[in-house]
């Protein structure tokens, strides 16, 4: 049996969003439960009050259990309370209010939403999308003298309806669509027993108690803010302060002010945090966090040292997907160990770790990762065939590939989707992501994979610098070299100003090439001297190619280590110097190149042979022996 994080705390599960609040309303009355900025707060008995009063008025308009209610609404507290009470009364269906009209055409579609529910004054195309289907529109009007999260809804003509009041534990709370990078989304049902029994392990996890507020800085049309931000603090007697926008300078001004005892982020929210500490440090100073989570995203470990030397306080990073209504695992509090670079411990449901043939697999041996629990979904709705590929012998298959350690932490290796395959040899791109930001002139980096001619896939990788640093893509490059084999070093590396993200702040990798085509497509630099114009030729002799430009990529051109041996060998045969296979690696351009012969040939006299000698010193035995059977292979 795994270890996992399996301690109660005191407070009760329970099996429908009715029932947590019915209980809060009768133990916890007068305790907040919503807040929000230039508001008063909503306690936990008129909550309850505010959600019977949508669950009577959904119920006239027609609209009861398991009938879905689109909502299109932005950020903050009415938005949070509209997830609860809609969600106890009918299937609530947060969509991203910034979706354009095509985007709305689809996802109210598909998810043949009964109703939809929109802020009052609310400009967007979903409204003319809802007329064109004749899907009602409910308009949300936000009561501003009123508590934090209080709203008054126009639900027009009353309908009969047969399953009204509130949901129970086999309804459906909350549908949302998967990501589809790759394909059509999916839609992900999930059950009131799914997200309360989620919302129950988060809390058993954090410790959390009436004592604990949450800074909720998530967009709540997403899975993390809407059970990580919300409904775990409030199932445990805690409250939740909504932001209407995230921004740094927002989020400082609610810590010092509201003196939250923790915060729940994707890790670029981090890194924006971290990148202007220095701007709010008077706000910084007397705040009460007590821990910090981090989730949906790969925590890179220098970036979880740096929030802990800044806060204080301990990261917790943790594991979460939508089928798993969030939380699969994390890493404990103090004094049990974190682990940077691990998901940590299974925290709820049931974690193993799979081979392709459904054997599960012992610790430290690598596969898929899957779970099992009261918290995931049943299966994707409609969707007979994907369910066949995610579910094996009772077990999800998460899509993502790890390894248990011997106590029962959990480490991520990559998406299987996203697994780079340059060449046979496979490369995970989240290795690459941690090396380049422990640099410390990197803030952010993201590796993605190219199209290769010859290879199938390429590695590349997009980096944002720290303000004020001067780096450059060929000292990024020697950086690497030594840290990880050479086939995981990226061909192309490209210090850029931005690394787009998704709607949720989380990097979307699949995408990354065409989303950087003109970037990696560089102006064309036609060789000069004679000494350039022989190595262009060379290079294209070798790739069969036209037309070399200068700085064009040896390796993005279509090389490989194979042509990497013999570009060396007839460069060291024309110039009649000493060129490593690996000075391809490190200077993969005509450019950089012709710098380096120019520089043997001005220094024929050194010790070429111990210079060798003393990288194949430095490399692994693996890459050494590889590089030594290219070697040998090339006559030398």
């Amino acid at each position: 049996m795994n270890r996992a994080l399996n301690v109660d705390y005191g407070f009760p599960a329970h099996d429908t969003l009715y029932q947590v609040f019915e209980t809060k309303a009768k133990t916890n009355p007068s305790d907040a439960a919503i807040e929000a900025p230039s508001r008063e707060a909503l306690d936990f008995w008129n909550l309850g009050k505010h959600i019977n009063a949508t669950i009577a008025c959904l119920n006239e308009a027609g609209i009861g259990r398991n009938d879905r209610v689109a909502l299109v609404l932005p950020n903050g507290p009415e938005m949070g309370a509209a997830f609860l009470a809609v969600g106890a009364a009918a299937t609530c269906a947060p969509l991203n209010p910034g979706y354009r009209k095509s985007e709305f055409e689809f996802f109210l579609s598909d998810l043949n939403a009964k109703a939809l529910l929109i802020q009052a004054g609310m400009d967007s195309p979903a409204r003319d999308v809802a007329a064109e289907r004749k899907i009602p529109i409910i308009e949300l009007q936000p009561s501003l003298d009123d508590p934090a999260g209080v709203f008054s809804l126009r639900c027009g003509t009353r309908h009969t309806i047969s399953h009204g009041g509130p949901a129970q534990p086999g309804d459906i709370a909350l549908v949302l669509h998967t990501s589809g990078t790759t394909s059509r989304p999916k839609i992900v049902p999930l059950t009131h027993r799914n997200i309360c029994t989620s919302a129950h392990n988060i809390g058993l996890t954090l410790d959390l108690s009436s004592k604990d507020r949450c800074l909720n800085v998530m967009p709540l049309f997403h899975i993390h803010g809407l059970i990580a931000g919300i409904l775990s603090s409030l199932a445990a007697g805690g409250s939740t302060v909504c932001m209407s926008k995230f921004s740094a300078a927002g989020f400082f001004e609610l810590l010092h002010q509201y003196k939250p005892s923790w915060y729940t982020a994707v890790p670029t929210i981090h890194q924006t945090l971290l990148s202007k500490l220095d701007e709010h440090r008077d706000q910084l100073e007397n705040h009460r966090l007590r821990f910090i989570r981090s989730s949906s995203a790969a925590l890179p470990p220098q970036v979880m040292a740096d929030l802990e030397e800044a806060f204080g306080v301990p990261v917790l990073e943790s594991y979460g997907m939508t089928e798993a209504a969030h939380q699969m695992a994390s890493n404990p509090l103090p004094p049990l160990t974190r682990k940077p670079g691990s998901a940590g411990l299974a925290a709820g449901p049931e974690v193993a770790i799979m081979d392709e043939k459904g054997n599960l697999l012992p610790p430290g041996e690598k596969g898929e990762i899957v779970i099992q629990g009261d918290n995931i979904t049943s299966g994707y709705e409609g969707n007979e065939q994907a369910n066949a590929e995610a579910f094996t012998n009772g077990w999800f298959r998460t899509g993502d590939q790890g390894y248990l350690d011997n106590e029962g932490y959990l480490f991520i290796t990559g998406r299987l989707k996203e697994i780079i395959n340059r060449g046979g040899e496979k490369v995970s791109p989240r290795e690459i992501d941690e090396l380049l930001v422990e640099h410390p002139d990197v803030s952010q980096a993201v590796a993605f994979a190219l199209p290769h001619p010859s290879l199938g896939e390429d590695i590349a990788a997009a980096v944002v610098l720290h303000e004020g640093a001067n780096l450059t893509e060929a000292a990024l490059r020697d950086y690497l070299f030594g840290k990880i084999a050479d086939f995981k070093i990226p061909s192309q590396l490209l210090i850029v100003d931005m690394i787009p993200k998704g709607p949720t702040g989380k990097v979307q990798r699949i995408g990354l090439a065409e989303k950087f085509s003109d970037l990696l497509t560089r102006d064309h630099l036609a060789p000069e001297s004679d000494l350039e114009k022989t190595i262009a030729d060379i290079i294209k002799e070798v790739l069969g190619a036209e037309n070399i430009s200068m700085n064009d990529n040896f390796f993005a051109l279509g090389g490989d280590s194979i042509r990497a041996t013999q570009a060396a060998a007839r460069i060291r045969a024309t110039f009649q110097v000493e060129l490593p296979i690996i000075t391809l690696f490190r200077k993969p351009t005509v450019i950089e190149l012709a710098n380096e012969v120019a520089h043997l040939t001005e220094n024929k006299g050194d010790d070429d042979i111990a210079d060798i000698l003393a990288e194949l010193e430095s490399m692994s035995d693996e890459d050494a022996e590889r590089l030594l059977n290219e070697l040998d292979d090339t006559g030398r």
